[in-house]
């Protein structure tokens, strides 16, 4: 019997099926029918779990009719913090930073990490060799930067996140470009520098391309907060 997991974030909605800790093919979603993207993954198939976690509070009229499509239904919002909290998680945290931790702390047992993902937001979370959270920060994610410059000035393109970037711009384009990116890798740098025996991981959207300008060796994994949401599935699982 699978499971499906849900990630409703602030710009996207993804969705796998999982059997434990493995995924299965990852579907995204961009548009506001999130009710009906979930429940045309669950036409076919009743799940033992469907986990929904959002950024944002799910109704409880939709709660109602996810309820009814599946045998067990856990919601993951900010009305519902009781797995945070089992977890050993504040409660103020959003759950995809919450999922994209607890699937650090799996991977890398016994080792701290600062988990870096580059989303609509750049969030930095660190947790220490035995598990314990140790706080993190939320800034403006990459595109987001982009668009705020051109939005709040008068003067400033919009631009696109550009292939090459020197670390000091010659040119008004240019300066634009290598003041998000540079400003973005100096940020990052500086909060690795705050624990350098952690492990790195990138998770998001831009984990790639920062990655690939890193110095530090870092650990890429693409769907870190999925990977968390199918972990809390089979505990929940487990529970039953």
């Amino acid at each position: 019997m699978f499971n499906l997991i849900v990630e409703i974030g602030n710009t996207a909605v993804k969705a796998s099926r999982s059997d434990g800790m493995t995924l299965g093919k990852t579907f995204r979603y961009q548009g506001e029918k999130v009710l009906d993207f979930i429940l045309s993954l669950l036409e076919k198939e009743t799940p033992e779990v469907l986990v929904v976690s959002s950024v944002y509070g799910i109704p409880s009229h939709d709660e109602k009719i996810l309820s009814r499509k599946c045998k067990h239904l856990l919601i993951l919002d900010k009305a519902h913090t009781q797995t945070l909290t089992n977890k050993g998680l504040p409660e103020y945290i959003t759950y995809d930073r919450a999922a994209a931790l607890l699937a650090a702390r799996y991977l890398f047992p016994d080792r701290g990490c600062t988990v870096v993902d580059f989303g609509t937001t750049l969030s930095i979370d660190l947790i220490s060799r035995d598990g314990v959270y140790e706080g993190g920060n939320i800034s403006l994610g990459c595109r987001t930067r982009f668009k705020a410059l051109n939005r709040y000035s008068r003067a400033l393109p919009l631009l696109d996140t550009p292939e090459k970037s020197e670390v000091l711009g010659h040119s008004s384009q240019g300066s634009l470009m290598s003041g998000v990116i540079s400003g973005i890798m100096f940020e990052i740098e500086g909060y690795i520098s705050l624990h350098p025996d952690n492990i790195i991981v990138f998770t998001g959207g831009d984990a790639i391309y920062f990655a690939k300008r890193m110095k530090n060796s870092i650990f890429v994994v693409c769907n870190l907060v999925l990977m968390g949401l199918a972990l809390i599935a089979d505990d929940y699982v487990k529970s039953l």
